[in-house]
């Protein structure tokens, strides 16, 4: 207590920080024992704690990982606005030693700050307190490295015997036993991968799960990524293989490791949608193909030829009579500007004729599907004949320089015929997602996604050619829309 004529002591102002790299429970209950600790020792030195930052279940090891609330202690340090901090112990603030170095920086910026530790004693403000800070960083750093590669060992083995690997339950398996399939999302994952395959981008699906709440979309986010929906349709869990780090593990025989979860899908299905994912990044890398309208890029000016696009009607609200599209031939796309056509007719006119043409030629013939691909023996005969090499080369009947020399023909025919094979099945199940079309009424072929309108519309036409109405024509003639059938 201060003496009569002496001013107050003024409590010096400290930040509490807290961390845990892993909170299972979620119940944060580990972050709120060392706030409670460093609370005390602030007592003891006198201090006034103003604020907590507490990284619950994040790490200080990883590199990729920014913990958000060390950093805000950090600028709030720099800035004046705390004058010290209190950690329960050192390795909660730092286990990579550049981490560590940034805070010795600020506290030779600012001399007088305060540092403390609940599990033991050091300053930062002294060059010794630093040399033992730094001394202790390096070993909890080793310490770190030594027990990542202890888990990354255990992960391989656990994933060499198909069993897994510990986590939340990939989507697509319940959430309480990671081994049985969510009926409900396995039937979204199926559905979404058949509109893959019959043509409908991933941002179409993806605009369809948020909205539905699917897909186990991060806590947090309004938007699901486009990598994400990506990485469901085509993980090799859905055939049961196992993966070490993303990638699909094989065992001795050469033959990918099954996991003991159920499958969700045929290899025949999933190789399908593998393949036209790939596929669609190799021909259009990095470009939108988001569509908005039935006919854009499709319908052509009857005059100029030019490729005519859908444009919105920016005076359409809901039940208002004006036009919510057209059709318009556009001086800025290199067209003469003169024709234009109220969207909806034609798109109308279009479908009807379109769902006529593939309904006649339904009833002229049918096509059936292979369902077997020609070559799996051959397939099954190669990778067992290089199980056979690595074998003989193990138990030493051949030497690793005979099997060098044996070994590259047979890998590189089993690798081609595996790419044949995945051909042959995405061409397989791309027929079977397209369905028969013939079947479709014209409401049913209009609640399809966008992308599938247009490729039914494009397997029938061409082109549309809109020609001109003349002066005072505003009835719809749909003798003035030509399309241009594939021969």
């Amino acid at each position: 207590m201060a003496q009569a004529g002496e001013a107050p002591t003024v409590a010096r102002k400290v930040g509490i920080y807290t961390r845990i790299s892993r909170d299972d429970e979620g119940d944060a209950l580990g972050v709120a024992r060392q706030r409670d600790d460093c609370e005390r020792l602030a007592d003891l030195r006198s201090w006034q704690a103003v604020k907590v930052y507490e990284d619950n279940d994040v790490s200080a090891f990883k590199r990729n990982v920014v913990r958000d609330e060390f950093e805000l202690m950090l600028k709030d340090l720099r800035a004046g606005l705390i004058n010290g901090v209190v950690a329960y112990d050192l390795d909660r603030l730092a286990r990579q030693p550049r981490d560590l170095e940034r805070l010795i920086e600020i506290f030779d910026e600012r001399p007088r700050l305060e540092f403390a530790t609940v599990t033991n004693d050091i300053n930062l403000a002294t060059p010794d307190g630093r040399t033992m800070a730094r001394v202790m960083v390096a070993f909890a750093n080793k310490s770190s490295h030594d027990t990542s590669r202890r888990i990354k060992r255990k992960h391989l083995e656990l994933a060499q015997q198909g069993k897994s690997t510990g986590g939340a339950a990939p989507y697509g398996w319940r959430k309480d036993d990671r081994n049985k399939v969510d009926p409900e999302a396995a039937k979204a994952i199926r559905e979404a991968q058949r509109d893959v395959l019959a043509g409908v981008r991933i941002g179409t699906i993806r605009t369809r799960w948020q909205q539905q709440g699917l897909g186990n979309p991060r806590a947090g986010t309004k938007r699901m990524a486009h990598h994400h929906v990506e990485q469901i349709l085509t993980s090799p869990r859905l055939v049961g293989y196992q993966t070490y780090h993303r990638e699909i593990l094989f065992g001795e025989d050469g033959r990918p490791v099954m996991g003991e979860w159920e499958p969700i899908n045929t290899v025949e299905e999933w190789e399908a949608v593998c393949v036209v994912i790939a596929e669609r990044k190799r021909k259009d890398p990095g470009r939108s193909l988001a569509r908005r309208y039935l006919l854009s890029g499709i319908a052509r000016c009857g005059l100029c030829k030019n490729k005519i696009r859908g444009q919105n009607n920016r005076l359409w609200k809901p039940g208002s009579k004006a036009t919510k599209y057209t059709y318009q031939c556009s001086v800025v796309n290199g067209g003469c500007g003169k024709v234009g056509r109220v969207g909806e007719p034609v798109d109308r006119l279009i479908a009807r004729l379109v769902l006529e043409e593939q309904r006649e030629k339904a009833a002229a013939t049918g096509v059936p599907i292979e369902q077997q691909w020609a070559k799996e023996q051959e397939l099954a005969d190669v990778v067992g004949d290089i199980a056979q090499l690595l074998e003989a080369e193990k138990t030493k009947q051949i030497t690793v320089s005979t099997l060098l020399q044996l070994l590259p023909p047979k890998e590189r025919l089993r690798d081609e015929l595996r790419l044949e094979r995945s051909r042959f099945f995405k061409e397989q199940k791309q027929k079977q997602a397209k369905g028969n079309t013939a079947d479709l009424t014209e409401d049913e072929f209009f609640d399809l996604p966008i992308e599938r309108q247009q490729e039914i519309i494009l397997h029938s036409l061409s082109a549309v050619i809109i020609n001109p109405v003349g002066r005072g024509n505003r009835r719809f003639d749909p003798d003035l829309i030509d399309p241009v059938w594939r021969e």
